[in-house]
């Protein structure tokens, strides 16, 4: 039988065994297996074994190791003469808070009929229990078709994504050699906007900063004391409005080291979406884009690093009214970052910028909230022109690579750790809810995902 008829067999028995497969995605959504509650450690450890068990039924070697947290899953296909590829996701799920704004329980999972189709809703329908499963799904009509798993994959499911991932980087070094492959394969992130299926070849990485400036030993009478003491919140506030100039770029010395223009392939690519940026706001409430001037939308969201301000405190601000110089100000600063920008050089960039606004007789204090640097793929890998033809085929439109203005640590561990890229393909929608109440995965994304792993799988291999 030849490669593409055998293609058509498998694509063939997806579509026939579709019913079945949502009924697994069903058992799988029912465990809350949310990682950040300490409570539901036990229900983690379920998701775990029940995901072992389906990979081992479908004759993968598969391992659940223990961990300081929750359990990672490593799962081997016969070895063979094939190109090495380790597929990653995540069975771990965000907390559901708050359960009244949901319109079903969250771990009762159902498929409801909507004015855009059949979707599946749950807490971990697309973020990342429906999007793992496409892969697993991928495998089985494969196995079902040949007789036999393809060769030389590398599955690793993680338990701690959506709490921080601690594990995870301890847990690469040790198994290094056991998930050293040629790419990774990562499936938790979404179509385009419009609908069209992409591969994210970019990631902006991601500085997580609060600083905490203090004054005087007690909050002061702004009638006694104002004007003559110094004031925490305008010291900060000062720090904070110094990071940007009136075009919009961060001051920072060396900020934009290592930030790199777009190729002429990627710049041609993502002027072809047409990006409405009025559009996009407007779905939030907002009509104006701003940012660094003599960019486009796209650029700033997925080629341009950035820095926020995301939480400021200090003093009194509660109902009514109370004069005080506040003894304290702190607040929590965010940037994203691009190319081959070091987080480490920015955060001291960052904290030597706010010390040049304290007085000497006040302190500051700074709190560490992660660092990862920008994820850059190298898309001359044949594999990229490969799996790009196979969503164009599946989908009926033409896949494009686009940037991801988020962060995806795991793609920049991969890379730091394993020394493989990794190619990002999700079939998520913007509308999915993900990480709120109602979260859903239209069976379309689920169906179709499966079947474009599949494409993919049969292009590579």
């Amino acid at each position: 039988m030849g490669e593409h008829a055998r293609l058509q067999d498998i694509l063939t028995h997806l579509d026939q065994g579709l019913e079945d497969a949502l009924a697994r995605l069903m058992r799988f959504l029912e465990i809350p297996s949310i990682s950040t509650d300490p409570a539901h450690a036990g229900d983690v450890r379920t998701a775990a074994e029940w995901l072992a068990q389906e990979l081992r039924d479908l004759g993968f070697d598969t391992q659940v190791h223990d961990t300081p947290g929750h359990p990672m899953i490593t799962a081997r296909s016969p070895r063979g003469d094939a190109r090495p590829l380790l597929f990653y996701g995540h069975y771990d799920v965000q907390p559901v808070d708050p359960l009244s704004l949901w319109d079903r329980p969250p771990f009762e999972p159902a498929i409801e009929d909507t004015p855009q189709g059949r979707v599946i809703r749950a807490r971990g329908a697309s973020d990342d229990k429906g999007q793992l499963m496409t892969f697993v799904e991928a495998f089985r009509a494969w196995k079902a078709v040949h007789g036999a798993l393809p060769t030389d994959l590398i599955l690793l499911f993680e338990g701690e994504e959506e709490s921080g991932s601690p594990s995870l980087r301890p847990f690469l070094i040790e198994h290094a050699d056991s998930l050293r492959a040629d790419l990774a394969m990562i499936c938790d992130t979404a179509r385009y906007a419009d609908g069209r299926p992409a591969i994210t070849t970019q990631l902006r990485g991601l500085v997580g900063q609060e600083v905490v400036i203090h004054a005087a030993d007690r909050d002061l009478h702004s009638g006694s004391f104002g004007g003559l003491a110094a004031n925490p919140i305008m010291i900060l506030a000062q720090a904070l409005a110094a990071l940007k100039d009136d075009t919009g770029r961060v001051t920072l010395p060396g900020f934009y080291d290592g930030v790199a223009d777009l190729s002429p392939e990627l710049a041609r690519d993502w002027q072809a979406l047409n990006f409405d940026a009025a559009d996009y706001l407007s779905r939030v409430g907002l009509s104006q884009p701003i940012g660094e001037r003599g960019r486009t939308a796209l650029e700033m969201v997925w080629n341009q690093p950035t820095a926020e301000i995301n939480g400021i405190a200090g003093g009194y601000a509660g109902a009514g009214f109370k004069t005080v110089l506040p003894a304290t100000a702190r607040a929590k600063v965010s940037f994203r970052l691009t190319g081959t920008q070091d987080p480490q050089a920015v955060r001291q960039a960052f904290q030597d910028h706010v010390r040049r606004f304290v007085p000497a007789d006040c302190r500051v204090e700074f709190h560490d909230h992660g660092a990862g640097p920008a994820s850059v793929m190298d898309i001359s890998d044949p594999a990229f022109g490969q799996a790009k033809d196979a969503l164009t085929q599946e989908w009926g439109q033409e896949a494009a690579y686009i940037g991801g203005g988020g962060s995806i640590p795991i793609a920049g561990d991969f890379k730091e750790l394993l020394g493989i890229d990794s190619m990002l393909v999700g079939f998520a929608r913007d509308d999915d809810r993900i990480h709120s109440p109602n979260e859903k995965y239209d069976v379309e994304s689920f169906a179709k995902g499966a079947r474009s792993w599949a494409r993919i799988l049969s292009a590579l291999r």
